[in-house]
C-alpha cells in the first residue's frame, strides 16, 4: 500500500511513501542520457532523458518505483491488486511491459502533454522482468508542474483521468476515490459554527474540530481523503527547505507504523521509504522507515551524458543529532 503526492511552491515537488512488509533492495538510481534501456518488445532506446528515482537495479536495469527525468516529469507506480488488468502483445501498438512503463514515458517525454500523446497507442503488457520478479498489479501518477494524471490499465482498457487532487493510493479505481471526496466537502482546516441546531448552546472546545470526520485508519480509500486534505490545505514558504520539510509533512500524515497493519506470521506493513523529489532541480530527497533524517542526491552534480548507472545505497540506520 503506497501514497504519491504533488506540491507546488516556487519549485514544483513530487514523491511518494512505499509501503510494504519487506524490501526488495532498493537503492536511489541515476540513469543518464546514454545508458541504454533494452525494452522487451520496444527495441533499445539508446538515447533519451536523464532520470532519478527509487528503484531495484536487475542486471544494470533500474526498476523504477518512482522517478523524475531532467525536464521536470516525476512518475510513481502503486499497488492496484485485483483491478490491474495486462494484455498480451498486440500488433500494431506500443507494448510496454509494466516493469518498463516509468522509462518508457520519463525517457522521451518533457511534459505530461507529451505522455499523454503516446498513452492511446500503448498496450502494457503482462510480462515479468524474470522468474524471481513477478508482474506487479499498479497504477501509475504522472505529474509535472501544469497538470497531473492517472493510468490504470483494466479490463476496459488502458483509462487516463485528470487528478486536479494530486493525489493517488490504491483501490479502488481513481474515478471512484476522487467521487467518495464528495462525502468531505464539510471538512475544513477553520473551526466550526453550529449548524446542528440554532437551540443548543453548543461550542468548539478544542482547535481542529473542522476536520473532525477525517479518516485516520490506513485503509487506501481513507489515506486517500486523509493525504487529499493535508496536501490542499497545506502552506509553506517558498525557500528549498520549507517547501521540502512541508512535503515530508504531507506523506507523513499517512504514514503506517509497525504494528498497526498486522499480514499474520509475525510481518507488518510499514513505510519502507518516503521520497520527496523536487522536479525543477533534479534532487531526491528521501526518509525511511529506521531513519527520520532527510538525505538527499543531486542528479546534476553527476555527467548526465554518460553510460554507466549512478547507484546510492538507502541510508537506513538512524542518524540522530546529538546537541551536547
Amino acid at each position: 500500500m503506497c501514497t504519491a503526492a504533488t506540491y507546488q511552491t516556487k519549485d514544483f515537488y513530487f514523491g511518494r511513501t512505499l509501503d510494504f512488509d519487506f524490501s526488495y533492495g532498493d537503492e536511489i538510481a541515476i540513469t543518464p542520457r546514454n545508458h541504454p534501456f533494452s525494452f522487451r518488445y520496444m527495441g533499445c532506446m539508446e538515447n533519451h532523458y536523464a532520470m532519478i528515482g527509487m528503484a531495484h537495479v536487475e542486471d544494470t536495469c533500474p526498476l523504477y518505483y518512482d522517478a523524475i527525468n531532467e525536464k521536470g516529469v516525476g512518475m510513481a507506480g502503486l499497488n492496484f491488486v485485483g483491478n490491474a488488468f495486462y494484455r498480451e502483445k498486440t500488433e500494431g501498438m506500443d507494448n510496454v511491459a509494466a516493469f518498463e512503463f516509468i522509462p518508457w514515458v520519463l525517457g522521451q517525454c518533457a511534459s505530461v502533454k507529451e505522455a499523454r500523446e503516446l498513452l492511446p497507442r500503448m498496450n502494457l503488457v503482462n510480462a515479468a522482468y524474470n522468474d524471481k520478479l513477478p508482474v506487479a498489479q499498479l497504477h501509475w501518477i504522472i505529474a509535472d508542474c501544469n497538470e497531473v494524471i492517472t493510468v490504470e490499465s483494466v479490463k476496459e482498457g488502458v483509462q487516463v483521468y485528470d487528478n486536479p487532487v494530486g493525489v493517488l493510493t490504491n483501490n479502488p479505481p481513481f474515478n471512484e476515490q476522487m467521487f467518495r471526496l464528495n462525502n468531505y466537502m464539510q471538512l475544513s482546516p477553520k473551526q466550526p459554527e453550529n449548524h446542528f441546531s440554532d437551540r443548543l448552546p453548543l461550542h468548539c472546545y478544542s482547535r481542529g474540530m473542522g476536520a473532525i470526520g477525517l479518516p485516520g485508519d490506513l485503509s487506501s480509500c481513507s489515506r486517500f481523503v486523509r493525504a487529499a486534505f493535508v496536501k490542499m490545505n497545506a502552506v509553506s514558504g517558498d525557500s528549498e527547505a520549507e517547501s521540502v520539510s512541508q512535503f515530508f509533512h504531507i506523506l507523513g500524515s499517512v504514514e503506517q507504523t509497525r504494528g498497526c497493519c498486522d499480514l499474520g506470521d509475525g510481518k507488518y506493513e510499514v513505510t519502507q521509504y518516503t521520497s520527496c523529489c523536487n522536479a525543477d532541480k533534479g534532487i531526491y530527497y528521501y526518509t525511511t522507515y529506521e531513519n527520520h533524517q532527510i538525505s538527499a542526491i543531486n542528479m546534476r552534480r553527476e555527467n548526465l551524458n554518460g553510460r554507466a548507472l549512478y547507484r546510492y545505497p538507502v541510508m537506513r540506520k538512524e542518524r540522530i543529532w546529538m546537541q551536547n
